[in-house]
C-alpha cells in the first residue's frame, strides 16, 4: 500500500465506515477524483504540503474543488485538518481505493512502458496478472520514455521488471564486476 502507516490507518477507518454506511462506493468515488486531482495539479499538492497554507484556507480550497464529495469524505477533511495530517491526504485516498479494490476481489496492475500500450497487449497483461495473482484487474498504463523498451509491472507487492534499461544496467553490472 501506498503512504505512511498513519495513511493506511486512516484509510482502514474510512473505509469501515463508509462500509457501515452503506456508501462505500461513493466514497471510493471521492477517493479517485482527490488522487486524480493532486496528480494533476502541482499547486494542489504543494498548498496541502506547505506549512505555511493555514488550515483553514486549505480547508476551503478542498471544500470548494470538492463540493460535491460524501459526507464521510467531508468528515475525513475535517480529520486530517483537526489532527495536522491534511499532507496524508493523497496517501489515505490511495490506501483506502486499493483497500476497496481488494474488497471487490479487484486490483490495479501498473505497467510502465515506452510507448501507450495497445488492446492486444492489456489483453495479455490481465491474463498475465490473473494467472499471478488469481484476481482481475484494472490496467494503469505509465508511459516513461527512459525504460527504452519492454515494460515493468507492479501488481500489489509484486514487481517484474522486463524493460530495457533493466536488462543494460544488470550487463553493465556484469561488466564492472569481470
Amino acid at each position: 500500500m501506498s503512504g505512511s502507516r498513519a495513511a493506511i490507518r486512516y484509510a482502514k477507518a474510512v473505509f469501515s465506515l463508509a462500509t457501515d454506511q452503506k456508501s462505500a462506493d461513493a466514497v471510493n468515488s471521492d477517493m479517485k477524483s482527490i488522487t486524480n486531482a493532486i496528480a494533476h495539479s502541482d499547486d494542489l499538492n504543494q498548498m496541502l504540503q506547505s506549512p505555511v497554507v493555514k488550515s483553514s484556507d486549505k480547508k476551503a480550497v478542498l471544500l470548494a474543488i470538492f463540493k460535491d464529495a460524501n459526507v464521510t469524505t467531508s468528515n475525513l477533511i475535517d480529520t486530517l485538518i483537526a489532527n495536522k495530517r491534511l499532507p496524508l491526504l493523497n496517501n489515505v485516498a490511495q490506501s483506502y481505493v486499493q483497500l476497496f479494490d481488494e474488497s471487490r476481489g479487484s486490483q490495479v496492475a501498473s505497467v510502465t512502458t515506452a510507448i501507450p500500450l495497445t488492446d492486444d497487449l492489456k489483453t495479455k497483461v490481465l491474463a498475465k496478472v490473473k494467472e499471478l495473482t488469481g484476481k482481475d484487474a484494472e490496467v494503469e498504463n505509465i508511459i516513461d520514455e527512459s525504460i527504452l523498451g519492454g515494460f515493468i509491472l507492479r501488481v500489489g507487492d509484486i514487481q517484474y521488471n522486463a524493460s530495457i534499461s533493466n536488462k543494460l544496467d544488470k550487463l553493465k553490472r556484469e561488466f564492472t564486476l569481470n
